[in-house]
Protein backbone atom coordinates (compact mmCIF):
# COMPACT_ATOMS: atom_id res chain seq x y z
CA UNK A 1 0.00 0.00 0.00
CA UNK A 2 1.31 3.43 -0.93
CA UNK A 3 1.07 6.18 1.75
CA UNK A 4 1.26 9.72 0.40
CA UNK A 5 0.73 11.33 3.81
CA UNK A 6 3.36 10.20 6.29
CA UNK A 7 1.59 11.73 9.33
CA UNK A 8 -1.13 9.07 9.32
CA UNK A 9 -0.77 6.08 11.59
CA UNK A 10 -1.23 2.57 10.20
CA UNK A 11 -4.24 2.04 12.51
CA UNK A 12 -5.94 5.13 11.06
CA UNK A 13 -5.29 3.94 7.52
CA UNK A 14 -6.67 0.45 8.19
CA UNK A 15 -9.77 1.90 9.87
CA UNK A 16 -10.49 4.11 6.87
CA UNK A 17 -9.94 1.35 4.32
CA UNK A 18 -12.12 -1.16 6.18
CA UNK A 19 -14.93 1.41 6.45
CA UNK A 20 -15.24 2.24 2.73
CA UNK A 21 -15.75 -0.64 0.24
CA UNK A 22 -14.23 1.24 -2.70
CA UNK A 23 -11.03 1.75 -0.73
CA UNK A 24 -10.98 -1.81 0.56
CA UNK A 25 -11.24 -3.29 -2.94
CA UNK A 26 -8.82 -0.91 -4.70
CA UNK A 27 -5.38 -2.16 -5.83
CA UNK A 28 -2.76 -1.00 -3.29
CA UNK A 29 -0.71 0.77 -5.95
CA UNK A 30 -3.70 2.98 -6.90
CA UNK A 31 -4.69 3.96 -3.35
CA UNK A 32 -3.34 7.09 -1.69
CA UNK A 33 -4.26 8.70 1.64
CA UNK A 34 -4.48 12.43 2.25
CA UNK A 35 -5.16 14.65 5.28
CA UNK A 36 -8.53 16.36 5.82
CA UNK A 37 -7.99 19.88 7.12
CA UNK A 38 -10.20 22.28 9.05
CA UNK A 39 -9.29 25.90 8.36
CA UNK A 40 -8.82 28.29 11.25
CA UNK A 41 -11.02 31.43 11.18
CA UNK A 42 -7.72 33.38 11.30
CA UNK A 43 -6.09 31.58 8.37
CA UNK A 44 -6.38 34.64 6.15
CA UNK A 45 -3.68 37.35 6.20
CA UNK A 46 -2.35 39.01 8.24
CA UNK A 47 -2.66 36.17 10.78
CA UNK A 48 -1.93 33.12 8.61
CA UNK A 49 -2.53 30.47 11.24
CA UNK A 50 -1.96 26.96 9.81
CA UNK A 51 -4.97 24.73 9.12
CA UNK A 52 -5.56 21.84 11.51
CA UNK A 53 -5.59 18.24 10.27
CA UNK A 54 -8.68 16.50 11.61
CA UNK A 55 -9.11 13.35 9.51
CA UNK A 56 -8.06 11.05 6.68
CA UNK A 57 -9.35 10.83 3.15
CA UNK A 58 -8.22 8.73 0.19
CA UNK A 59 -7.99 8.89 -3.58
CA UNK A 60 -8.05 6.09 -6.15
CA UNK A 61 -6.10 6.68 -9.36
CA UNK A 62 -5.98 10.40 -8.63
CA UNK A 63 -9.72 10.83 -7.93
CA UNK A 64 -10.28 12.43 -4.50
CA UNK A 65 -12.95 10.71 -2.40
CA UNK A 66 -15.51 12.50 -0.26
CA UNK A 67 -15.03 9.99 2.55
CA UNK A 68 -13.01 10.91 5.59
CA UNK A 69 -12.39 9.45 9.03
CA UNK A 70 -11.28 11.26 12.22
CA UNK A 71 -7.72 10.41 13.15
CA UNK A 72 -6.91 8.78 16.46
CA UNK A 73 -4.60 11.56 17.60
CA UNK A 74 -3.55 15.08 16.68
CA UNK A 75 -1.31 14.65 13.65
CA UNK A 76 -0.89 18.32 12.79
CA UNK A 77 2.72 19.46 12.60
CA UNK A 78 3.85 21.02 15.87
CA UNK A 79 4.27 24.79 15.41
CA UNK A 80 7.38 26.62 16.52
CA UNK A 81 6.98 28.38 19.91
CA UNK A 82 8.73 31.53 18.74
CA UNK A 83 6.42 31.68 15.72
CA UNK A 84 3.36 31.27 17.96
CA UNK A 85 4.47 34.15 20.16
CA UNK A 86 5.12 36.31 17.14
CA UNK A 87 1.60 35.68 15.86
CA UNK A 88 0.14 36.38 19.33
CA UNK A 89 1.96 39.72 19.40
CA UNK A 90 0.59 40.57 15.97
CA UNK A 91 -2.92 39.65 17.09
CA UNK A 92 -2.57 41.75 20.26
CA UNK A 93 -1.52 44.75 18.17
CA UNK A 94 -4.53 44.30 15.91
CA UNK A 95 -6.96 43.77 18.81
CA UNK A 96 -5.72 46.93 20.52
CA UNK A 97 -6.05 48.93 17.31
CA UNK A 98 -9.61 47.69 16.79
CA UNK A 99 -10.62 48.47 20.38
CA UNK A 100 -9.29 51.99 19.92
CA UNK A 101 -11.27 52.31 16.70
CA UNK A 102 -14.42 51.10 18.47
CA UNK A 103 -13.88 53.62 21.27
CA UNK A 104 -13.63 56.43 18.71
CA UNK A 105 -16.86 55.28 17.07
CA UNK A 106 -18.54 55.37 20.49
CA UNK A 107 -17.48 59.02 20.76
CA UNK A 108 -18.86 59.61 17.27
CA UNK A 109 -22.21 58.21 18.43
CA UNK A 110 -22.31 60.85 21.15
CA UNK A 111 -21.50 63.55 18.61
CA UNK A 112 -24.21 62.38 16.24
CA UNK A 113 -26.82 62.44 19.02
CA UNK A 114 -25.95 66.00 19.98
CA UNK A 115 -25.84 67.56 23.43
CA UNK A 116 -27.92 65.33 25.69
CA UNK A 117 -28.22 65.24 29.46
CA UNK A 118 -25.55 62.66 30.25
CA UNK A 119 -24.40 59.08 29.92
CA UNK A 120 -27.91 57.79 30.52
CA UNK A 121 -28.98 59.29 27.19
CA UNK A 122 -26.33 57.33 25.32
CA UNK A 123 -26.79 54.00 27.08
CA UNK A 124 -29.46 51.93 25.35
CA UNK A 125 -30.07 48.55 27.04
CA UNK A 126 -32.04 47.28 24.05
CA UNK A 127 -29.15 48.07 21.68
CA UNK A 128 -26.59 46.42 23.96
CA UNK A 129 -28.77 43.32 24.24
CA UNK A 130 -28.74 43.04 20.44
CA UNK A 131 -24.94 43.39 20.35
CA UNK A 132 -24.44 40.71 23.01
CA UNK A 133 -26.81 38.28 21.27
CA UNK A 134 -24.70 38.67 18.14
CA UNK A 135 -21.58 37.86 20.19
CA UNK A 136 -23.13 34.52 21.10
CA UNK A 137 -24.27 33.84 17.53
CA UNK A 138 -20.78 34.53 16.13
CA UNK A 139 -18.82 32.62 18.73
CA UNK A 140 -17.13 29.52 17.30
CA UNK A 141 -14.79 28.88 20.26
CA UNK A 142 -12.50 27.91 21.73
CA UNK A 143 -13.56 30.52 24.32
CA UNK A 144 -16.99 29.83 25.83
CA UNK A 145 -19.99 32.09 25.29
CA UNK A 146 -19.72 33.27 28.89
CA UNK A 147 -16.10 34.38 28.46
CA UNK A 148 -16.85 36.16 25.18
CA UNK A 149 -19.83 37.94 26.71
CA UNK A 150 -17.72 39.10 29.64
CA UNK A 151 -14.99 40.44 27.34
CA UNK A 152 -17.43 42.38 25.17
CA UNK A 153 -19.33 43.65 28.21
CA UNK A 154 -16.17 45.29 29.56
CA UNK A 155 -15.18 46.72 26.18
CA UNK A 156 -18.62 48.29 25.79
CA UNK A 157 -18.53 49.61 29.36
CA UNK A 158 -15.14 51.28 28.85
CA UNK A 159 -16.20 52.84 25.54
CA UNK A 160 -19.38 54.28 27.06
CA UNK A 161 -17.54 55.74 30.07
CA UNK A 162 -14.97 57.76 28.08
CA UNK A 163 -16.42 61.13 28.99
CA UNK A 164 -18.32 60.47 32.22
CA UNK A 165 -19.07 57.13 33.93
CA UNK A 166 -22.73 56.45 34.59
CA UNK A 167 -23.95 56.49 38.19
CA UNK A 168 -25.64 53.24 39.19
CA UNK A 169 -27.45 53.05 42.54
CA UNK A 170 -27.74 49.60 44.09
CA UNK A 171 -28.78 47.93 47.32
CA UNK A 172 -25.57 47.98 49.36
CA UNK A 173 -23.28 47.80 51.12
CA UNK A 174 -20.23 47.06 49.00
CA UNK A 175 -19.72 43.35 48.42
CA UNK A 176 -23.37 42.33 47.97
CA UNK A 177 -24.74 40.18 45.18
CA UNK A 178 -26.60 43.27 43.96
CA UNK A 179 -23.25 44.97 43.34
CA UNK A 180 -22.22 41.93 41.32
CA UNK A 181 -25.42 42.35 39.29
CA UNK A 182 -24.42 45.97 38.59
CA UNK A 183 -21.09 44.86 37.11
CA UNK A 184 -22.78 42.01 35.26
CA UNK A 185 -25.09 44.45 33.49
CA UNK A 186 -22.93 47.57 33.11
CA UNK A 187 -19.33 46.36 33.38
CA UNK A 188 -16.80 47.85 35.76
CA UNK A 189 -16.45 51.28 34.10
CA UNK A 190 -19.36 52.78 36.05
CA UNK A 191 -19.71 54.54 39.37
CA UNK A 192 -21.55 52.06 41.59
CA UNK A 193 -23.28 53.84 44.49
CA UNK A 194 -24.30 51.71 47.48
CA UNK A 195 -27.65 52.62 49.03
CA UNK A 196 -29.01 51.61 52.43
CA UNK A 197 -32.38 50.36 51.20
CA UNK A 198 -34.38 49.35 48.15
CA UNK A 199 -36.50 52.47 48.63
CA UNK A 200 -33.40 54.66 48.43
CA UNK A 201 -32.47 53.08 45.08
CA UNK A 202 -35.91 53.91 43.66
CA UNK A 203 -35.74 57.48 44.97
CA UNK A 204 -32.23 58.08 43.58
CA UNK A 205 -33.33 57.02 40.10
CA UNK A 206 -36.63 58.89 40.23
CA UNK A 207 -34.91 62.11 41.31
CA UNK A 208 -32.23 61.81 38.62
CA UNK A 209 -29.42 61.50 41.17
CA UNK A 210 -28.54 58.12 39.63
CA UNK A 211 -28.73 57.22 35.96
CA UNK A 212 -29.97 53.71 36.72
CA UNK A 213 -30.64 51.53 39.74
CA UNK A 214 -30.37 47.80 40.41
CA UNK A 215 -32.59 45.98 42.92
CA UNK A 216 -33.34 42.29 43.61
CA UNK A 217 -36.82 41.13 42.68
CA UNK A 218 -36.89 37.33 42.84
CA UNK A 219 -34.93 34.31 44.03
CA UNK A 220 -35.48 30.87 42.56
CA UNK A 221 -35.68 29.22 45.99
CA UNK A 222 -37.06 31.98 48.23
CA UNK A 223 -39.57 33.66 45.90
CA UNK A 224 -40.35 37.32 45.29
CA UNK A 225 -38.74 40.30 47.00
CA UNK A 226 -42.04 41.90 47.96
CA UNK A 227 -40.53 45.24 49.03
CA UNK A 228 -39.29 45.78 45.48
CA UNK A 229 -42.76 45.07 44.07
CA UNK A 230 -44.43 47.39 46.57
CA UNK A 231 -42.18 50.29 45.55
CA UNK A 232 -43.66 50.21 42.04
CA UNK A 233 -47.08 51.19 43.41
CA UNK A 234 -46.04 54.84 43.71
CA UNK A 235 -42.58 55.25 42.16
CA UNK A 236 -42.24 56.93 38.77
CA UNK A 237 -39.59 54.62 37.29
CA UNK A 238 -39.44 52.10 34.46
CA UNK A 239 -37.86 48.65 34.23
CA UNK A 240 -35.06 48.86 31.65
CA UNK A 241 -33.43 45.43 31.91
CA UNK A 242 -33.24 42.26 33.96
CA UNK A 243 -30.14 40.49 35.27
CA UNK A 244 -29.98 36.85 36.33
CA UNK A 245 -27.17 35.94 38.71
CA UNK A 246 -26.32 32.41 39.80
CA UNK A 247 -25.87 32.62 43.57
CA UNK A 248 -23.08 30.61 45.17
CA UNK A 249 -22.84 30.94 48.93
CA UNK A 250 -19.51 30.36 50.70
CA UNK A 251 -18.51 29.97 54.33
CA UNK A 252 -16.07 32.81 55.10
CA UNK A 253 -13.93 32.67 58.23
CA UNK A 254 -10.43 33.03 59.62
CA UNK A 255 -10.97 29.78 61.54
CA UNK A 256 -8.93 26.82 60.36
CA UNK A 257 -11.67 24.23 60.95
CA UNK A 258 -15.40 23.99 61.58
CA UNK A 259 -14.84 23.05 65.22
CA UNK A 260 -13.49 26.55 65.93
CA UNK A 261 -16.65 28.32 64.70
CA UNK A 262 -19.10 29.44 67.40
CA UNK A 263 -21.46 31.68 65.40
CA UNK A 264 -22.46 32.31 61.78
CA UNK A 265 -23.60 35.68 60.42
CA UNK A 266 -25.66 35.99 57.23
CA UNK A 267 -28.66 37.64 55.68
CA UNK A 268 -31.83 35.78 56.66
CA UNK A 269 -32.42 34.67 53.08
CA UNK A 270 -28.91 33.24 52.83
CA UNK A 271 -29.37 31.34 56.08
CA UNK A 272 -32.51 29.82 54.57
CA UNK A 273 -30.69 28.94 51.34
CA UNK A 274 -27.97 27.07 53.28
CA UNK A 275 -29.97 25.69 56.20
CA UNK A 276 -29.36 22.00 55.43
CA UNK A 277 -25.60 22.46 55.08
CA UNK A 278 -25.41 24.55 58.23
CA UNK A 279 -27.49 22.06 60.19
CA UNK A 280 -25.32 19.15 59.05
CA UNK A 281 -21.92 20.81 59.49
CA UNK A 282 -22.40 23.44 62.22
CA UNK A 283 -25.24 22.09 64.38
CA UNK A 284 -24.01 23.85 67.55
CA UNK A 285 -23.18 27.23 66.02
CA UNK A 286 -25.38 30.24 66.71
CA UNK A 287 -27.01 31.56 63.51
CA UNK A 288 -27.34 35.36 63.50
CA UNK A 289 -29.29 37.23 60.81
CA UNK A 290 -27.85 40.58 59.71
CA UNK A 291 -28.81 43.21 57.13
CA UNK A 292 -26.70 41.78 54.30
CA UNK A 293 -24.08 39.17 53.53
CA UNK A 294 -21.56 41.97 53.07
CA UNK A 295 -22.28 43.10 56.63
CA UNK A 296 -21.77 39.49 57.75
CA UNK A 297 -18.34 39.41 56.07
CA UNK A 298 -17.43 42.75 57.65
CA UNK A 299 -18.26 41.43 61.13
CA UNK A 300 -16.02 38.37 60.91
CA UNK A 301 -12.92 40.23 59.72
CA UNK A 302 -11.52 40.40 63.25
CA UNK A 303 -13.41 37.52 64.86
CA UNK A 304 -11.70 34.15 64.22
CA UNK A 305 -14.41 32.21 66.08
CA UNK A 306 -17.10 33.61 63.75
CA UNK A 307 -18.06 32.83 60.16
CA UNK A 308 -20.14 34.51 57.48
CA UNK A 309 -22.26 33.15 54.65
CA UNK A 310 -21.52 35.33 51.62
CA UNK A 311 -20.29 35.33 48.05
CA UNK A 312 -16.74 35.36 46.72
CA UNK A 313 -17.01 39.08 45.98
CA UNK A 314 -17.66 39.84 49.66
CA UNK A 315 -14.74 37.61 50.63
CA UNK A 316 -12.47 39.64 48.36
CA UNK A 317 -13.77 43.03 49.46
CA UNK A 318 -13.48 42.32 53.20
CA UNK A 319 -10.42 40.08 53.10
CA UNK A 320 -11.95 36.98 54.69
CA UNK A 321 -10.82 33.53 53.44
CA UNK A 322 -13.28 30.97 52.08
CA UNK A 323 -13.22 27.83 54.23
CA UNK A 324 -15.94 25.99 52.29
CA UNK A 325 -17.39 26.97 48.92
CA UNK A 326 -20.80 26.45 47.31
CA UNK A 327 -22.67 25.55 50.49
CA UNK A 328 -26.10 26.49 49.11
CA UNK A 329 -28.66 23.67 49.30
CA UNK A 330 -29.76 24.09 45.66
CA UNK A 331 -27.07 24.26 42.97
CA UNK A 332 -29.30 26.22 40.59
CA UNK A 333 -29.96 28.97 43.15
CA UNK A 334 -30.49 32.11 41.04
CA UNK A 335 -31.53 35.67 41.84
CA UNK A 336 -33.19 37.95 39.33
CA UNK A 337 -32.52 41.69 39.51
CA UNK A 338 -34.27 44.60 37.81
CA UNK A 339 -32.52 47.59 36.27
CA UNK A 340 -34.49 50.78 36.94
CA UNK A 341 -34.51 53.82 34.69
CA UNK A 342 -36.79 56.68 33.74
CA UNK A 343 -37.77 55.90 30.13
CA UNK A 344 -39.60 53.18 28.21
CA UNK A 345 -37.26 51.39 25.80
CA UNK A 346 -37.56 50.57 22.13
CA UNK A 347 -37.93 46.89 21.13
CA UNK A 348 -34.77 44.75 21.15
CA UNK A 349 -36.24 41.77 19.31
CA UNK A 350 -36.51 39.50 22.37
CA UNK A 351 -38.35 41.35 25.12
CA UNK A 352 -40.48 40.99 28.21
CA UNK A 353 -43.12 43.37 29.54
CA UNK A 354 -44.17 43.86 33.16
CA UNK A 355 -47.68 45.15 33.84
CA UNK A 356 -49.26 46.45 37.03
CA UNK A 357 -53.00 45.76 36.92
CA UNK A 358 -55.90 46.29 39.31
CA UNK A 359 -59.05 44.36 38.48
CA UNK A 360 -62.64 45.48 38.83
CA UNK A 361 -64.60 44.28 41.85
CA UNK A 362 -66.83 41.24 41.54
CA UNK A 363 -66.77 37.57 40.56
CA UNK A 364 -64.43 36.60 37.75
CA UNK A 365 -62.29 39.75 38.07
CA UNK A 366 -59.00 37.89 37.68
CA UNK A 367 -60.32 35.92 34.72
CA UNK A 368 -61.27 39.18 33.01
CA UNK A 369 -57.67 40.36 33.38
CA UNK A 370 -56.07 37.20 32.01
CA UNK A 371 -58.52 36.20 29.27
CA UNK A 372 -57.50 38.94 26.76
CA UNK A 373 -53.86 37.89 27.10
CA UNK A 374 -54.68 34.26 26.34
CA UNK A 375 -56.99 35.12 23.46
CA UNK A 376 -54.34 37.25 21.76
CA UNK A 377 -51.67 34.57 22.17
CA UNK A 378 -49.63 36.38 24.83
CA UNK A 379 -47.48 34.06 26.94
CA UNK A 380 -47.59 34.92 30.64
CA UNK A 381 -44.42 34.13 32.62
CA UNK A 382 -45.45 35.21 36.08
CA UNK A 383 -48.28 36.72 38.10
CA UNK A 384 -47.91 38.01 41.64
CA UNK A 385 -50.51 39.68 43.85
CA UNK A 386 -49.80 42.41 46.39
CA UNK A 387 -52.04 44.53 48.65
CA UNK A 388 -52.94 47.77 46.91
CA UNK A 389 -52.74 49.78 50.17
CA UNK A 390 -55.96 51.51 49.11
CA UNK A 391 -58.41 49.41 51.10
CA UNK A 392 -58.78 46.20 53.03
CA UNK A 393 -58.45 43.06 50.90
CA UNK A 394 -57.85 45.13 47.79
CA UNK A 395 -55.07 43.70 45.61
CA UNK A 396 -53.08 44.55 42.51
CA UNK A 397 -51.35 42.11 40.17
CA UNK A 398 -47.85 42.19 38.73
CA UNK A 399 -47.87 40.30 35.42
CA UNK A 400 -44.81 39.42 33.31
CA UNK A 401 -45.50 38.55 29.67
CA UNK A 402 -43.43 37.85 26.56
CA UNK A 403 -43.11 40.61 23.98
CA UNK A 404 -42.82 44.38 23.77
CA UNK A 405 -45.68 46.73 24.50
CA UNK A 406 -45.55 47.92 20.88
CA UNK A 407 -46.13 44.39 19.49
CA UNK A 408 -49.53 44.27 17.73
CA UNK A 409 -50.91 41.34 19.75
CA UNK A 410 -49.88 42.83 23.07
CA UNK A 411 -51.23 46.24 22.07
CA UNK A 412 -54.60 44.66 21.26
CA UNK A 413 -54.70 42.77 24.56
CA UNK A 414 -53.72 45.93 26.45
CA UNK A 415 -56.56 47.86 24.83
CA UNK A 416 -59.05 45.32 26.15
CA UNK A 417 -57.42 45.26 29.58
CA UNK A 418 -57.72 49.01 29.88
CA UNK A 419 -61.45 48.70 29.24
CA UNK A 420 -62.00 46.03 31.89
CA UNK A 421 -59.52 46.92 34.66
CA UNK A 422 -59.51 49.73 37.20
CA UNK A 423 -55.84 50.39 36.47
CA UNK A 424 -53.27 49.24 33.92
CA UNK A 425 -49.68 50.50 34.03
CA UNK A 426 -46.74 49.41 31.92
CA UNK A 427 -43.81 49.15 34.32
CA UNK A 428 -41.44 48.43 31.46
CA UNK A 429 -40.73 46.59 28.23
CA UNK A 430 -37.13 45.42 28.36
CA UNK A 431 -34.68 42.91 26.86
CA UNK A 432 -34.79 39.37 28.15
CA UNK A 433 -31.67 38.63 30.21
CA UNK A 434 -28.73 37.90 27.90
CA UNK A 435 -26.01 37.98 30.54
CA UNK A 436 -27.91 35.40 32.54
CA UNK A 437 -26.03 32.92 30.34
CA UNK A 438 -22.90 33.73 32.29
CA UNK A 439 -22.18 31.34 35.16
CA UNK A 440 -21.46 32.93 38.52
CA UNK A 441 -18.57 31.87 40.70
CA UNK A 442 -19.34 33.67 43.93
Amino acid sequence: MHFVWGGASRADAVALIETVPSARDAPPTELALHPVFRLSPFSAPPFSLPPRAVGLGFSISGRRSTYDLPVSEDISPKPDLADIRKRIDALDDEIQRLIGERAQLALDVRTSKGALEGGVDYYRPEREAQVLRRVIERNEGPLSDSVMLRLFREIMSACLAQQEPMKIAYLGPEGTFTQQAVYRQFGHSVQAIAMASIEDVFLQVQAGEADFGVVPVENSTQGMVTHTLDMFLNAEVKICAEVELRIHQHLLTHAKSLTEIERVYAHAQSLAQCKHWLRANLPEAELIAVSSNAEAARRVRTSPESAAVAGAHAAEVYGVPVLFGNIEDHVDNTTRFLVLGRALLEPSGDDKTTLLVAGADGPGALFQLLEPLARHGINMNRIESRPSRQGRWDYVFFIDVDGHVTDPNLKAAMAELEGDARMVRVLGSYPRAVLGKLPETG
